[in-house]
């Protein structure tokens, strides 16, 4: 066996299972035994070993047999059906012949992600949940692979799909959160998506529950920046009274779209914390979603004048200011927003709309472009080149 010095065992080609990638091996003489590099695993010679064809292959090499094949079968074997009844054991042999693979794998779906690789990094975080179901680590990758296709689908305006992203990431951190012993770290990013959703409440409590969790004595430099992350936020939600129930609310009215009933509950919520820039931001976006252009870009702007500096404000303000007619200060905000995030779908979307509407055509096939190479399936992009107007971009908004 190609890096482990063992024979191969048979020269003839053994059976296929029902997958047709997978081909289950004899144990061969060599491997019987306990393993080399375990103390505590014997291979057991009643077994199959399943090994995947490799790639390009139409058959297993059995010259050519490595430890990656058979790791490879045997992840395949467990993830496709967790309940066959030598699964435990494959989960055995596969972390005895590779005690980094916790690792190796959590970091690869990390990757993939950050790339934008939302399919593969999702096929490696469930690989991982297979090989480790009582681990919080694995439920923690795929939480953070939900979260990561939830913000690119925020970014291009796939609001209902970041949604559904976003509920996949909450599942996973709960089971995550559920596993023993509890992973701070696991606390610490769900405070996050929650405070994307806007969810205070729940976020103090996770970030109190990732501090005691920790141990500021023993803290490493990441967990001692994270810990002053957490206590930071811990403050500004309290200070700024975010989780306040009334803010909640009218967050989830808004975001629901009941804007009209989230907005009565955000003028209450602002009666009483005047000087709170998240909830001028919520009432300039239920504002701006009843059309409410000219009291939206108040909102908006009260928002920025308290410290609300972002690209989501920047973003809703050119939306507001467009909508008013004022195209040259609606291109000023949107390309505010662009230098705080260039690879923001939304905001290059933003600026096609807006050199659309001044008349640029050249300006915004060049943005709208752009959108499609980011992102193939952007509706708004698309219905524009489908239908080569201004009212097709707008039906599509």
């Amino acid at each position: 066996m190609t890096g482990s010095g063992a024979s191969s065992g048979s020269g003839r080609q053994p059976p296929v299972s029902s997958d047709s990638r997978i081909v289950y091996l004899d144990v061969p003489e060599s491997l019987r035994g306990q393993m080399e590099n375990s103390d505590t695993f014997e291979i057991d010679p009643a077994i199959p070993i399943p090994a995947e064809i490799p790639p390009g292959e139409d058959r297993l090499p059995l010259e050519q047999l490595s430890w990656e094949m058979i790791i490879s079968g045997m992840i395949r074997v467990i993830t496709a059906g967790p309940l066959d009844k030598h699964a435990d054991y494959y989960r055995r042999f596969v972390t005895a012949v590779k005690p980094s693979l916790l690792d190796d794998f959590f970091n690869a779906a990390m990757i993939k992600a950050e790339a934008g690789s939302f399919d593969i990094a999702g096929e490696i975080a469930g690989a991982l949940r297979a090989v480790y179901p009582h681990s919080p680590r694995p439920y923690l990758a795929s939480a953070l692979v939900a979260e990561r296709r939830g913000d690119a689908a925020l970014s291009e305006n796939r609001d209902a799909a970041a949604e559904a992203d976003f509920d996949e990431a909450d599942s996973f951190y709960r089971r995550a959160a559920a596993e023993k012993p509890p992973l701070p770290i696991v606390f610490f990013n769900a405070a996050y998506l929650y405070m994307k959703r806007g969810h205070f409440a729940r976020a103090l409590g996770l970030f109190n529950e990732f501090l005691s969790g920790t141990d500021e004595a023993q803290d490493d430099e990441i967990t001692a920046r994270q810990r002053e992350t957490a206590q930071a936020m811990i403050e500004e939600i309290t200070r700024r009274s975010l989780d306040d129930e009334l803010f909640h609310e009218a967050y989830e009215l808004v975001r629901s779209g009941d804007a009209q009933q989230g907005l009565s509950k955000i003028k209450v919520f602002l009666e009483q914390h005047t000087d709170v820039w998240n909830g001028w931001f919520l009432l300039g976006w239920a504002l701006r979603k009843l059309g409410r252009w000219q009291d939206g870009v108040a909102a908006f702007r009260k928002c920025l004048e308290l410290g609300g500096e972002g690209v989501d404000t920047r973003n809703e303000l050119a939306i507001c200011l467009l909508e008013t007619g004022d195209l040259r200060a609606a291109r000023h905000e949107a390309e505010h927003a662009l230098a705080l995030d260039p690879d923001s779908v939304k905001t290059v979307s933003n600026l096609g709309v807006i050199s659309l509407r001044a008349g640029k055509r050249d300006e915004a096939d060049a943005f709208f472009r752009t959108v499609l190479e980011i992102d193939p399936n952007d509706p708004l992009a698309a219905a524009y080149f489908e239908g080569g107007s201004d009212e097709a971009a707008r039906a599509a908004e």
